[in-house]
C-alpha cells in the first residue's frame, strides 16, 4: 500500500497533461457501522484536506485522482449506573481514525459548472486513538496511545458525490464514502465487521 500511495503521488506530480490541478479542504461527519444492521454509532466531526488533478477523458467526462488526509471514526455515549457508594456517571467518548486516502473519482459534467461523481477510495491508516470525557464532572480523561498497528492498515470504500463551481477556480464539494473493509484485522473482532462511513463537504480551488 505504501508503494501504491508513493506511485500515486509521483503520477499526480507528473501529469503535465492534466487540465487543472487544485487543492481542497472540508469537514467530515463520520461514523462506524456493523454488518448485522448497518446501524451507525454517533457521528464525529473531523476534517479532510489534500490535492487533486482533474484529467479530461471525453467531452463531458473527467477522472479526478486525489491525495488527501482525512479523519474518520465515531462518537459514543455510555452511562455507569448508580450504586450504594456512587452516583450515576455519564461518559462520552470518540474513536479517531486518521487516513491518507487516494480517491479516484469519475466525474460527469452535467453543465460546465456542475458535476456528479463516483469512484473507489483507497486508504492507509496513519493514526488510531480514543478519547473520553466524564460528562458528569466535565473532566477530560486521558487519550489512548496510538494503536493503529492493532487495526487493519488498509481501508477500501466507494464514494458518490457532486460539486459546483461558482467561478472557474472556486467551488463547493460534497461526497459520501461507504467503507467495504473491516477496520479490524482478520480474527481480531469476534462480532460483525465494522466499517467506516463518512459524509464530506468542503471547498475546492483549481489553479
Amino acid at each position: 500500500m505504501k508503494k501504491l500511495f508513493l506511485s500515486a503521488a509521483v503520477v499526480m506530480s507528473t501529469l503535465t497533461f492534466a487540465q487543472q490541478f487544485g487543492v481542497k479542504a472540508g469537514m467530515n461527519v463520520s461514523s462506524l457501522s456493523e454488518d448485522s444492521n448497518l446501524s451507525d454509532q454517533g457521528s464525529k466531526i473531523g476534517f479532510n484536506a489534500g490535492v487533486f488533478a482533474n484529467i479530461p477523458i471525453a467531452a463531458s467526462f473527467s477522472v479526478q485522482p486525489e491525495l488527501i488526509y482525512t479523519q474518520y471514526g465515531e462518537k459514543y455515549d455510555y452511562t455507569v449506573p448508580s450504586t450504594i457508594i456512587s452516583d450515576e456517571t455519564r461518559y462520552s467518548g470518540a474513536t479517531h481514525l486518521d487516513y491518507v486516502a487516494l480517491p479516484v473519482m469519475l466525474q460527469y459534467n452535467v453543465t460546465p459548472s456542475f458535476y456528479l461523481e463516483a469512484g473507489p477510495e483507497f486508504g492507509l491508516l496513519v493514526s488510531a486513538k480514543d478519547k473520553a470525557k466524564n460528562e458528569t464532572t466535565g473532566e477530560t480523561l486521558a487519550e489512548s496511545d496510538n494503536y493503529k498497528d492493532s487495526l487493519n492498515g488498509f481501508n477500501f470504500g466507494a464514494g458518490i458525490g457532486a460539486g459546483y463551481f461558482f467561478t472557474p477556480n472556486i467551488g463547493i464539494t460534497a461526497r459520501y464514502v461507504a467503507g467495504f473493509t473491516d477496520i479490524y484485522k482478520d480474527g481480531q473482532n469476534s462480532g460483525d465487521a465494522v466499517k467506516n462511513n463518512v459524509f464530506q463537504a468542503g471547498l475546492a480551488y483549481k489553479f
